[in-house]
């Protein structure tokens, strides 16, 4: 009965293993994304069905997908923040939307043969907090899904835009916000997505610590020396190289007018240091094999 049990042992192992296999796409393709109009950027995501389209995209923006993580948490070869890829995908018929991170993960693997690793950090960071008078946003009017009934299953549109004039992120589900003459409009925000939104314009990451559940509207107004100093944070978060002239208007914005948008919401951000993983790509190619 020995050899027999082993055997059985040896299949269902087999089978485990196997079962475990990351999911892949059936077929995807990536191109280098085209030349944008000039003071121009336009970004998305588009997934209608089993189709996946994603446009002018870094490739440290689709390792921030495929491991769930923030922008700040990723970090590697300077290249991977600014050289940008169209994917165009499908997801298999025994697959779902659920798994495109994953599908995501095999998919960098295979054509960029990127290699990285975890370790973690201690980060000088702001906690979003509220203040002891209490929290003064207000209430999105409904937290339903837009465009689809409110099932969930219907196309997922996933856009951002940037020019001189601003930028602005539509986050599906009737969620967005926009960034131009100096205010901050965002509507049905998490406070989870409220401190990652803010976290693009500020110096360091910013941590949701206010254990408020629900969807909120913003509207915040900034100073033009603090607006002008948030865009250039962000650009060069996003891997945009500026001119000296633009990094010296930093010296200008001292993010005070934030500071008091923020607590007109009954919010704050406090500076703290905290322990955060990091994914470090170690090598990938700059140009992916061939689709």
């Amino acid at each position: 009965m020995k050899p027999l049990r082993s055997l059985s042992l040896t299949l269902l192992a087999a089978a485990a293993a196997f079962s475990q296999a990351k999911p892949e796409f059936e077929v995807a393709s990536i191109r280098p994304s085209g030349d944008q109009g000039a003071g121009q950027v336009g970004v998305g995501l588009h997934l209608d069905g089993a189709q996946v389209r994603c446009n002018y995209l870094s490739l440290k923006d689709y390792v921030v997908m495929a491991y769930r993580l923030k922008f700040y948490q990723v970090s590697g070869p300077e290249w991977i923040a600014s050289q940008r890829f169209d994917i165009a995908a499908t997801i298999p018929s025994e697959g779902s939307s659920g798994q495109i991170p994953e599908m995501l993960q095999a998919l960098l693997a295979d054509r960029f043969a990127m290699k990285l690793h975890r370790e973690k950090k201690e980060f000088p960071v702001y906690g979003l907090e509220v203040l002891k008078s209490g929290l003064k946003a207000k209430k999105s009017a409904s937290d339903s899904t837009a465009g689809d009934g409110g099932s969930g299953r219907g196309p997922v549109n996933i856009a951002a835009g940037g020019s001189q004039a601003g930028v602005g992120v539509n986050l599906g589900g009737g969620s967005y916000f926009t960034f131009g003459n100096n205010r901050l409009e965002a509507r049905k925000l998490s406070m989870a997505t409220l401190a990652d939104t803010l976290a693009r314009f500020v110096d360091r990451p910013i941590l949701d610590m206010t254990g408020v559940p629900g969807n909120f509207d913003f509207d915040l107004e900034v100073t033009p020396e603090d607006y002008q100093g948030m865009l250039i944070r962000s650009a060069i978060a996003a891997g945009v190289t500026l001119p000296p002239q633009a990094l010296r208007a930093l010296d200008n914005s001292s993010g005070d007018s934030l500071s008091v948008a923020l607590q007109k919401a009954g919010l704050k951000l406090e500076p703290r240091k905290a322990p955060l993983e990091v994914l470090v790509v170690d090598s990938a190619l700059k140009s992916p094999t061939e689709n």
